[in-house]
C-alpha cells in the first residue's frame, strides 16, 4: 500500500492511498463468489451461473461492494502507518477502482501538536481547612428555619417530631432526633463533616483551575473546529434542557438558539483547549486516552505540584 500525507493546515491532512495487486483481485473474487450465491439468474441454480454473465449483470454492484469493504480497511491501515491521531470520520474523494488497483484520498482533521512543558512542579498554595463552631451553628440555624417553613404535616401525628415540625424554637436533642440523629452532638459532628467536605471541594476546584491556567497560559494553537462544534452542541443542548425545566416553551427555547450559540461558543473553545492540553500531557506520561483521562491527568498534575501551606 502506498500512502502520501499532504498538510493542508495545522490540523487538516489529506492522505492519498493506493493499493494494487492481489488485495484488489482477491476482494473482487470474494465479492463475485458472494453475488453468485445470492443472484437469481434465469436458467441457472444459485451458485452455478457463469462468471461472464455475473460480471455483465453485476459489475457495478460488485465495484460498490469492493469499495465499501476495502476503503475503510485501507484507510485505517493508512492512519496507523502514518501515526495520525484523527478526530473525526474522513471525507473520501477521488476514488478510482479497476480490477487490480484502488486509489482514493481521505481528508481528515487531526489533533494538533501541543508543546506542553513545565507542567510538573507547579507551585500550589493551600489553606488548612478548619470548621468553626460559628459555621456549624449557622448551618444548623438554616436547617431550623427551613423546618419552620416546611409544608403542612400530618396534624394527627403525635410525639416530639410533630412538636418540632410545627414550630422550631430550640435547637436541642429533640430537634436533632427529628432530623434522624440520636442527639445534638451527633448532628453537629455530621454538620462539621459536611462543611469540611464542601470547603475541601471548593479549594480543590480552585487549585485545579489555577494549575490549568498556569499550563495553558503560554500555549497558543488552532483548535480543531470539529471538536469545538461537538462541544458547543453539547453545551447548547444542556442549556435548552435547563430552560425547558424552568418551564419555557419549545418555541421560546428555539428562538434563543442563535443567542445560546454566541454565548456558549467561548466556553466550548475553552473546554476543548483544556481537554487537548490534558490529552497532550497524558500522552507524554503514558496515561490512557479514555473517558477517565482528564481526571487521571489532573491527579498526576496534583501529585507533581509543589505544595505549600498558605499563612
Amino acid at each position: 500500500m502506498k500512502t502520501e500525507v499532504k498538510k493542508l493546515d495545522t490540523s487538516k491532512r489529506e492522505i492519498s492511498i493506493e493499493v494494487s495487486g492481489d488485495i484488489v483481485k482477491n476482494k473482487f473474487e470474494d465479492v463475485f463468489n458472494q453475488i453468485s450465491k445470492e443472484a437469481k439468474i434465469p436458467g441457472f441454480r444459485p451458485g452455478h451461473a457463469p462468471r461472464d454473465i455475473l460480471e455483465k449483470k453485476y459489475s457495478s454492484h460488485a465495484q460498490e461492494l469492493v469499495m465499501k469493504e476495502l476503503i475503510p480497511q485501507l484507510y485505517n491501515q493508512a492512519i496507523d502507518k502514518e501515526g495520525l491521531e484523527v478526530l473525526e470520520l474522513p471525507s473520501i474523494s477521488d476514488v478510482k477502482l479497476d480490477r487490480t488497483t484502488l486509489s482514493f484520498k481521505a481528508r481528515v482533521e487531526i489533533s494538533p501538536e501541543i508543546p506542553v512543558k513545565n507542567y510538573k512542579g507547579i507551585k500550589v498554595t493551600y489553606k488548612k481547612i478548619e470548621v468553626s463552631p460559628e459555621a456549624i451553628k449557622r448551618n444548623i440555624d438554616s436547617l431550623k428555619e427551613a423546618r419552620k417553613i416546611d409544608p403542612v404535616r400530618n396534624t394527627e401525628s403525635i410525639g416530639e417530631e410533630n412538636k418540632v415540625s410545627n414550630g422550631v424554637d430550640v435547637v436541642d436533642d429533640n430537634f436533632a432526633r427529628s432530623l434522624g440523629y440520636p442527639n445534638l452532638t451527633e448532628l453537629e459532628k455530621a454538620m462539621e463533616k459536611q462543611i469540611y467536605i464542601q470547603e475541601e471541594n471548593l479549594q480543590r476546584q480552585k487549585i485545579e483551575k489555577e494549575i490549568i491556567g498556569t499550563i495553558t497560559a503560554g500555549l497558543d494553537f488552532k483548535l480543531p473546529q470539529s471538536l469545538v462544534n461537538r462541544q458547543l452542541q453539547d453545551l447548547v443542548r444542556q442549556a435548552k434542557l435547563d430552560l425547558a425545566l424552568k418551564g419555557l416553551s419549545r418555541e421560546k427555547i428555539e428562538e434563543q438558539q442563535n443567542s445560546l450559540v454566541q454565548q456558549l461558543e467561548p466556553e466550548a473553545k475553552a473546554q476543548v483547549k483544556v481537554y487537548l492540553v490534558m490529552a497532550a500531557i497524558a500522552k507524554k506520561e503514558n496515561i490512557p486516552i479514555d473517558d477517565h483521562m482528564p481526571h487521571k491527568a489532573m491527579e498526576f498534575l496534583l501529585r507533581e505540584a509543589d505544595w505549600a501551606e498558605s499563612a
